[in-house]
């Protein structure tokens, strides 16, 4: 694969790259660079953005040529409150979302976990969380708290004001050529950047990836702060999202009540799971239905499907029953790893037993 492939694949992921020179010339002199991804282990499942979409990203720049290091931000998740502040559990969580993976499609031989738990034992790491506390004011980090799901105006703990110290920290010690995370997480990865060469450190070329819609109707508030917090999927309001493990009966009762109205095509959350999901696993969708409401099709594409949408030749019930379907089938993988699997099952049933905290 030529460098001009590779560069359309890592375009394809992320809906912005700061910079795209950087990356050319990345891509041109390092056979496998280090990508960085992380999550918190904050809750007792993941949602379909954070499972599939996310395997759907990784595989492409994998393809591409990158060695991933996926963080398990535990220590971060514990600085967060998370699950009550309880570290065991955390980790236990963590441990369950890998499971999760482990039937998502990702391509994991090319994937290492690497732990929050694991970092903090080493002197070096505590030495570059302190340059990069030192390096900064407080208000340029309290302006990155959105990456832990806060506002800026919200009251934080003081180990929250750790946390994106510790991010940047993590994407060095880990030399990180690339950091691939959603937009949400765009403003410590710039901050990244502009303390690289400070702290002896190379630039990450930071590739930031489309945050899926919630299911709900879009926020009529124009703040873009506000927008962004309320859109995007959440695992703090159920029905908003769908769950990795969710029953079949669960996708379809979800996707029919989702905001979806007819001939709207911008901000619908129906064709974002569409296009950012069921085209990437699918090279076509049939939409069932009644001859008298024109028969059975077959749709090749995300630009037809929209086309057709548009056009209202195709009906928000007719839409979702097709979008349920094709959930249904990527998801069936993940449900299978669970009942079949005692360790795994056992682990789904003891994290679902914890407590989540915000």
């Amino acid at each position: 694969m030529d460098v001009n492939d590779k560069l359309e694949l890592v375009r394809q992921v992320g809906e912005e790259i700061i910079t795209e020179e950087e990356l050319k010339s990345l891509l041109e002199t390092k056979a496998h660079p280090v990508a960085y991804d992380g999550f918190e282990p904050s809750g007792t499942d993941i949602h379909i953005a954070q499972g599939t979409l996310r395997a759907i990203n990784i595989n492409k720049l994998t393809r591409a040529g990158a060695r991933f290091k996926i963080f398990v931000a535990d220590w971060h998740a514990w600085a967060n409150n998370k699950l009550g502040g309880d570290l065991e559990k955390i980790q236990k969580a963590g441990k369950y979302i890998i499971e999760v993976w482990k039937a998502s499609g990702m391509d994991l031989d090319k994937v290492d976990f690497v732990w929050a738990n694991e970092f903090v034992k080493d002197e070096n790491y505590w030495k570059i969380v302190m340059q990069v506390a030192r390096n900064s004011t407080l208000k340029r980090i309290l302006r990155t708290s959105q990456i832990m799901g806060r506002r800026e105006s919200d009251i934080l703990q003081a180990s929250q004001i750790m946390y994106p110290c510790m991010q940047c920290a993590d994407i060095f010690h880990i030399r990180a050529d690339i950091t691939q995370l959603g937009m949400d997480q765009r403003k410590v990865n710039v901050l990244a950047r502009e303390l690289a060469p400070k702290l002896g450190f190379t630039k990450p070329v930071v590739v930031s990836h489309h945050m899926l819609m919630g299911l709900g109707q879009p926020p009529k508030t124009e703040d873009a702060m506000e927008r962004a917090m309320e859109m995007k999927m959440s695992k703090s309001k159920p029905d908003s999202a769908i769950f990795m493990t969710d029953s079949g009966e669960d996708v379809r009762r979800k996707i029919n009540n989702a905001y979806c109205p007819a001939k709207v095509v911008g901000e619908n959350p129906l064709l974002e799971y569409c296009k950012f999901i069921v085209f990437e696993k699918f090279d076509a969708m049939k939409i069932e239905r009644p001859e008298k409401f024109g028969g059975n099709i077959e749709i090749a594409s995300y630009d037809e499907l929209e086309k057709l949408f548009r056009e209202g030749n195709l009906h928000p019930m007719d839409l979702k029953k097709g979008v349920a379907e094709k959930l249904n089938e990527i998801l069936s993988p993940v449900r299978e790893h669970f009942e079949k699997n005692k360790s795994a099952k056992k682990l789904q049933d003891e994290v679902r037993s914890f407590q989540v905290t915000r």
